[in-house]
């Protein structure tokens, strides 16, 4: 991820970012996006229509019974009706451009105060208001969080009013668990039907799906009744609901699940009481507890926390819940563990047993994730993981090969860097009987230089050859590679080159591959040899002698 410096604001109390007003407390309208919907005329096409609908739908959470004000004008925008702006379309045009100018302020939720869910449903559809009271100004003020609303299909407008209701807290549950995953929060409706859901023995198939999926959240909900004329607010969402289809930004996709099969296990009270008992000795874990307390009037408290629990508090990330905290993220609301005879056996469970596998680090942190926290929990998985001794006898090794040890530096001309090799067991040649070559490779411009020799010849002969035959014409080298033959290791060829400041760079021990522009040269040479000299009839003399081979090195270089 990269940030643009000139993107980012800082100490600013509000922002302006995609046509909202963005503060610590609310969420609201930008009026310079609207300013330019009311100095426009009335729309003459239904393409015009359309595309101003649209545009205050991107701010309908802002407007209360949004989905009421342009019902006449949804109408308008289907193909099959005609154009015609009827009195009733003119009243809704105007009324909603009014209300973009007058939209309320949104409260910006805050994790650890609890929410209010409004529930209502009726045969139009579902709707619900998600409420909290926070301290503004020194006075509690209960605001809005969020609306949500939707229409009923053609399925549900069959369920009798209990069903309906039951349907209704199952989705708003969904559609608002970024809300209420491990937060506390209280659900207000005008029907005892939730509680009736909860308490069903008997319960039918589709009754029984909605009562498991919402078990997860009884812990932290309570239910309470209010009846229905003072419970407006999310009465009149679900009265004028917009349609639960994709162009809906409310829009959730409905899945089919079918339950073959549900296994309960009662894990007993022992572990929860071994919990509690490990947070009587731990000061963070007194205090966190203190603080979650509904009648904690010292919030100073959180000062006295370690880092890690502090900076976890502020973020809002702790529930108390029956004397055990959990920690909460955006996914998950786990156990914090403070034991360490517990957290290794977690950290067992979650690597060394056979569910778990001895796999990875990566899926021992997301295995541990799922089931508790601790202090710096990654870095203790890491170091398990690390240390695990039967991990480290069985892994194999899954990577490339090891490539050289020091990479070539590239040279800028010709004849800076040089690879030698010597070919040997050649057939004597020439007027000194010459049985070797020395193989000079340039590796700039990969030009060769051949220098007969003999194979007995001693470090100071090869040294006296290369400084009359190469380095005459070439010029000082500044690193020659080679293999480990006795005559570049000898302490002579070492002063030699010391004193011309030549660095040596020698191959390592059966890898060839180090010096392989010599090698395969010395393959080309080779070849070319035994072309002319065994099979090149017209290199052989009067009496049938093969030609001797010293006299193509000249032409064989320039090839």
């Amino acid at each position: 991820m990269k940030i643009s410096l000139t993107k980012c604001h800082f100490a600013y109390s509000e922002l302006k970012v995609l046509g909202h007003v963005v503060s610590g407390l609310s969420l609201g309208i930008d009026k310079k996006k609207v300013a330019a919907v009311l100095l426009k005329p009335m729309p003459q096409t239904k393409k015009e229509i359309q595309s101003f609908v649209e545009f205050s739908g991107y701010y309908r959470q802002h407007i209360k019974d949004f989905a009421k004000i342009p019902k006449s004008l949804y109408k308008l925008c289907d193909q099959q009706t005609v154009y015609e702006m009827t009195e009733e379309r003119v009243k809704s045009y105007e009324e909603l451009k009014n209300s973009l100018t007058n939209a309320p302020f949104l409260l910006m939720p805050d994790w650890k105060l609890p929410f209010k869910l409004y529930i209502d449903a009726c045969r139009e559809g579902l709707g619900a208001a998600l409420h909290q009271t926070q301290i503004i100004n020194d006075k509690p003020v209960e605001g809005t969080i969020c609306f949500i609303s939707r229409q009923m299909k053609a399925t549900e407008e069959r369920y009798g009013a209990s069903q309906m209701e039951c349907l209704y807290l199952v989705w708003a549950l969904e559609k608002l668990h970024y809300y209420l995953d491990g937060t506390v929060f209280d659900v207000i409706t005008d029907c005892n039907a939730e509680k009736f859901l909860l308490n069903m023995k008997t319960p039918n198939g589709h009754m029984m799906r909605w009562k498991i999926a919402i078990q997860e959240y009884r812990r932290n909900m309570t239910i309470s009744h209010k009846s229905g004329n003072i419970h407006k607010n999310a009465d009149g969402l679900s009265r004028w609901a917009l349609a639960n289809t994709p162009d809906n930004p409310a829009w959730v996709p409905h899945e089919e699940h079918h339950i073959e099969e549900i296994c309960v296990t009662d894990i007993g009270t022992e572990l929860f009481n071994k919990v509690k008992e490990s947070y009587k000795i731990d000061k963070n874990c007194h205090i966190l507890s203190q603080l979650l307390m509904k009648d904690c009037k010292d919030p100073s408290l959180s000062s006295k926390l370690d880092e890690t629990w502090k900076k976890a508090y502020d973020e809002g990330r702790f529930n108390l819940l029956d004397g055990i905290l959990y920690h909460r993220t955006k996914h998950t609301c786990v156990m914090a563990l403070i034991d360490r005879t517990l957290i290794n056996t977690i950290l067992h469970e979650c690597h060394d047993s056979v569910a778990a596998g001895h796999l990875s680090e990566d899926k021992t942190l997301e295995r541990v994730k799922t089931c508790s926290w601790w202090p710096n929990w990654k870095k203790d998985v890491s170091e398990y993981c690390q240390t695990c001794d039967i991990c480290q006898k069985a892994n194999r090794a899954t990577g490339k090969k090891f490539g050289m040890m020091i990479q070539i530096q590239e040279q800028k001309s010709p004849w800076e860097i040089v690879h030698m090799d010597w070919v040997t067991a050649l057939p004597p040649g020439g007027d000194r009987s010459y049985n070797a070559c020395l193989v000079l490779v340039d590796r700039y411009r990969k030009t060769p230089m051949f220098l007969p020799c003999h194979k007995d010849d001693t470090a100071m002969d090869t040294a006296i050859m290369i400084w009359n035959k190469a380095i005459s014409h070439t010029g000082l080298f500044k690193n020659i590679i080679s293999d480990r033959d006795p005559k570049f290791t000898s302490a002579l060829w070492k002063n030699l080159h010391n004193l011309f400041e030549t660095k040596l760079s020698f191959s390592t021990a059966y890898h060839p591959q180090t010096n392989g522009l010599a090698e395969r040269m010395i393959q080309t040479l080779e070849d070319m040899i035994r072309r002319f000299c065994a099979y090149g009839l017209e290199f052989k003399d009067s009496d049938g002698f093969t030609h001797d081979w010293c006299t193509l090195i000249p032409a064989l270089e320039l090839a």
